[in-house]
């Protein structure tokens, strides 16, 4: 049971204080019934919450897919820069949205903005091999060679990631998948056999693809199955 202005504020339909205003003007219900106190409280799971005559439909967390832009930074807030945070429409905001799996701030692709800690925690811990496929463009004919060390494990100077996988799309294009998400891996990675990416976009985590009907900084909620398959542990490539 919790505070029928905590619940409504938190699926964004207004801030405490200004819900507290609706219920002195009788514009919120539940259970059929006119609120009269903003300390009342109810179950968001079970209670039936009108505000207008509107009801509300109760999400315990938002998990949002954004097809992140170049030029953006993956954070949820900043003093100088533009933040994924910022691109979302506003029926989409609340408070404690983060992006899960940052992307470097040159990289475009499927981002997940959510504000489930556990589900984010369970995404990119290495130990859940949940794994992440991006496409790479780079400055250098890639050789099989490069794929054998991919798949052997990266050092680099003191740096070192697991082993992952590489396609070679055509001489200097790549499908990359990895199950950790170390700063600037698929970069270092790259860096390692004797390449510069050029160009960066994540593709898929876990199951779920990036809509490609999304435009560059566009973004949808996923739906209920893509919220239990972006756990998956199926390899792309």
């Amino acid at each position: 049971m919790e505070r029928i202005d905590k619940i409504l504020s938190s699926q964004n339909v207004a801030s405490r204080s200004e819900i507290k205003k609706m219920i002195k003007q009788g514009r919120i219900r539940a259970d059929g019934k006119i609120v009269r106190r903003p300390e009342e409280k109810f179950d968001p799971q079970t209670s039936v919450l009108e505000v207008d005559d509107i009801a509300i439909t109760f999400k315990k967390h938002l998990y949002i897919m954004m097809n992140k832009p170049a030029g953006v930074l993956s954070a949820s807030n900043d003093r100088y820069a533009e933040t994924v945070i910022d691109l979302l429409p506003q029926e989409l905001r609340r408070n404690g949205l983060f992006p899960a799996g940052r992307l470097d701030k040159d990289t475009e692709g499927f981002l997940l903005i959510t504000d489930d800690g556990e589900l984010a925690h369970q995404m990119l811990s290495p130990k859940s091999h949940v794994y992440k496929l991006y496409f790479a463009e780079t400055d250098k004919i890639l050789t099989e060679n490069d794929v054998r060390q991919f798949a052997q494990g990266i050092r680099y100077g003191e740096w070192e990631c697991r082993p992952a996988e590489m396609k070679i799309i055509d001489e200097k294009n790549a499908l990359v998948q990895i199950c950790e998400g170390k700063f600037h891996q698929v970069k270092k990675m790259f860096n390692a056999v004797g390449a510069n990416v050029t160009y960066l976009k994540r593709l898929k985590i876990g199951g779920v693809s990036l809509d490609e009907t999304l435009a560059p900084g566009e973004v949808r909620e996923l739906t209920s199955s893509e919220i239990i398959d972006i756990l998956s542990r199926t390899k792309a490539i």
